[in-house]
């Protein structure tokens, strides 16, 4: 209940808000002018705190806010003050919890933000490094914010309520969504030089950007991703410090807080870059798969960017079968215990890399992964063992296991009986029956010397337990004449 009092002052807007649904069009010459009362003096105007952010101090001298031409309406010569005098307007924050609230001048600051986007996507003019400077500063301005509490987040001694998991909108998206469509524009156009860009998209911009992955808004999580994926794209200098700074991300994720809204996204960005690793691989990306990828099988939210884990983990095979072993130990290592639903996207993720594994790295690894598919066959969660039975339904994992049937089938066939004999699930024991026919069929006398083992571990069994009986029946009758004599 806490956690919804604290928010309530920045729940999401109601589905009536309009939404952004362009950049380009027509747009009216109702822009705005920022009023330099005095260019000498110092006074500056505290601006009102954005729907989620801190309040940034407008620039000095900023005071009435009047119309401005749009840039078809000046000659190309004063485009460039004009450019620099929309960005001035831009960089005010307004406060949208309250809807009633400096609706024109919200309004005017949108026509502004439309216009820049189609000044820089048209490419109507090279923007000047200083005007690039100015753009980047307003960029900064509306993107970089303090994120209120998160949905997820548990403050003081309030336990986390279920129904904490509706989507959070920012408030303020109808100026968001333009200032990352503005970004996005400079970043991707041809007119923009790497050489000058570089400047203002340092490794502090890029920092801040990762930061913002954490906001619970799904759409500003998608432009975050495409931006960052095409300044990794176009900024190569940026590339070691973007990969370095995701692991860091990473492992704060995993070993500290697990909580972080933006997983599935990074992951998204990185299955495209590992999708692009030269061979052979260096010993760098391989440590980024052992140091942080696998550990992220770890934390309790996977399901919500296993999709995304999973992808690049397959890629990392995929382009160097030897890694499939680590692969396979590393998901072993990380086997859930308790949590049935992870183990379940366990299994799927495991047969598609035993798909992209070879004969070779299978033989290395396949001693404790069927004792651990041995385990899933008998689990009490239908799911679980009909995710793991499963598995014969693909060739390629059939035709290993035919290869190294001396080595396997002694391993399972104690699970396969058990389930025959005892699983409550139809499916599950029907499933059983279809495998124990194919080993049987696979190589007869194999599985006749397996019964006859399975046969004989049954009846030590038996008779332990005969004894042990035995013994408790007899310590039973010495209690009783003890208490008689």
């Amino acid at each position: 209940m806490l956690n919804k009092l604290m928010k309530r002052g920045q729940r999401k807007p109601s589905k009536t808000d309009t939404e952004v649904s362009g950049v380009s069009g027509s747009v009216s010459s109702s822009n705005v002018v920022v009023n330099h009362a005095s260019r000498g003096g110092g006074v500056s105007q505290q601006v009102p705190d954005s729907g989620g952010g801190g309040g940034v101090a407008a620039p000095a001298g900023v005071g009435s806010v009047e119309p401005l031409p749009m840039f078809r309406d000046v000659s190309v010569s004063e485009r460039q003050q004009l450019f620099v005098r929309k960005c001035q307007v831009c960089s005010v924050l307004f406060d949208f919890t309250d809807t009633l609230k400096s609706v024109k001048e919200k309004e005017i600051k949108r026509l502004n933000l439309v216009e820049l986007v189609d000044y820089v996507q048209s490419g109507s003019g090279k923007i000047s490094e200083v005007n690039q400077d100015e753009m980047i500063r307003m960029i900064s301005v509306n993107i970089f914010r303090c994120l209120p509490p998160a949905a997820h987040e548990n403050t003081g001694t309030v336990s986390m309520e279920a129904d904490e998991d509706e989507t959070y909108l920012e408030p303020s998206w109808p100026h968001l969504q333009l200032v990352y469509e503005l970004l996005l524009r400079y970043i991707i156009s041809t007119d923009t030089d790497t050489k000058v860009a570089k400047k203002f998209i340092d490794h502090s911009f890029v920092l801040k950007l990762l930061d913002m992955f954490d906001t619970e808004d799904p759409r500003e999580r998608e432009y975050l991703k495409t931006i960052l994926h095409r300044i990794y794209g176009k900024f190569m200098v940026h590339r070691p410090f973007i990969r370095k700074a995701i692991n860091n991300i990473f492992y704060q994720f995993i070993y500290e807080t697990e909580r972080n809204s933006g997983i599935a996204e990074l992951l998204e960005i990185l299955g495209s870059i590992i999708n692009g690793f030269a061979l052979p691989m260096k010993e760098e990306h391989k440590l980024f798969l052992v140091r942080a990828l696998l550990p992220l099988h770890k934390p309790k939210p996977i399901a919500t960017y296993h999709q995304q884990l999973a992808y690049c983990i397959i890629q990392f095979v995929e382009k160097d079968n030897k890694l499939a072993d680590t692969v396979i130990n590393g998901l072993l290592k990380y086997w859930p215990i308790t949590n049935c639903q992870k183990e379940v996207l366990f299994l799927g993720e495991l047969e598609e890399v035993l798909e992209a594994t070879q004969a070779t790295e299978f033989q290395r690894c396949m001693v404790p992964l069927f004792r651990q598919l041995a385990r899933c066959l008998n689990s009490p969660h239908f799911q679980v063992a009909e995710r793991a039975l499963f598995m014969w339904n693909n060739e390629h994992i059939v035709s290993l296991i035919a290869q190294n049937r001396t080595v396997i089938l002694p391993i399972i066939f104690e699970a396969l009986e058990t389930n025959i004999q005892g699983h409550w699930n139809p499916a599950v024991h029907g499933l059983t029956s279809n495998i124990r026919k194919m080993f049987m069929e696979m190589d007869t006398p194999l599985f006749e010397e397996c019964q006859r083992q399975y046969a004989e571990k049954q009846a030590h069994a038996k008779m332990a337990q005969d004894q042990r009986q035995q013994t408790w029946q007899r310590l039973e009758d010495s209690a009783v004449v003890h208490q008689i004599g």
